[in-house]
Order: C-alpha cells, then structure tokens, then sequence
C-alpha cells in the first residue's frame, strides 16, 4: 500500500514522542508539529481507518505493526541523514530539517551508500555508529 510523506511523518512523530513520553495523545503530536488541532483529528482518523495507530478510550495513540514498521524506517533514515549531514559540517538544526525531507525520496541503495560513507567516516575519526 502507497502512503503519502504526510502520513509518515505522523506516524514517526507518534514514534518519537512515544520514545520520550510514553504515552501520545493527538495534542501532543499537534504541539510537536505545530499543525492545527483540526489537521492532526483528520490525519489520525484516516491512519486509524487503515490500519496504522489505534486510539483507546483516553485519547492514547498506539502504532499498530504496519504503523511501526513505517515509522521505525523513516526515524533510522531521519538519525542517518542527520549523522551524515553534521559528518559533512552542517549543524545539528539544519541537519536534521534536511533529513526530514530527505528521508522520504531517497532509495535504498542511495542510502546504504550513505550508510557505509558515514561508518566509514566515523571509523576514521575512532566514533561508533549504530
């Protein structure tokens, strides 16, 4: 199934607060992303309806396995972008905005060759990668 850049970064958002905070309801993923209140409802409803999250009675959100799995590769290429980004001298901020965008468009093989350039870089400068 085709998912839109929109919905995954709903769904790595949902991800990273749930790393930080445990439990996410739809207002932190609004604050966290700056959208509307309005915006997030739809958003959430539509990745409910397919299957992605679920939502218990308090308003928590929960990724269901697809959701995960989405979310879970779109945050390991957001930290490898940003890793890469700053190896290449880009500060912290800016990396990260670029891996954001970055994260969704660029194929496997790119980003394996990414992969092994940042290993590669790190190894020289004695750091670990994960």
């Amino acid at each position: 199934m085709q998912i839109h850049q929109s919905a995954e970064d709903y769904l790595e958002t949902i991800l990273m607060l749930s790393q930080r905070m445990g439990k996410v309801r739809s207002i932190d993923v609004v604050n966290e992303l700056g959208f509307t209140k309005a915006s997030v409802s739809i958003a959430m409803k539509k990745l409910r309806e397919n299957g992605y999250i679920a939502v218990d009675g308090e308003g928590n959100l929960t990724l269901l396995e697809p959701g995960r799995e989405i979310a879970e590769r779109i945050y390991s290429r957001h930290r490898l972008l940003t890793h890469f980004f700053m190896q290449l001298g880009v500060d912290e901020k800016t990396a990260a905005e670029d891996a954001c965008k970055a994260e969704h468009i660029l194929s496997e093989q790119t980003l394996e060759k990414i992969r092994e350039r940042a290993i590669e870089t790190d190894a020289e400068l004695g750091k670990t990668v994960k």
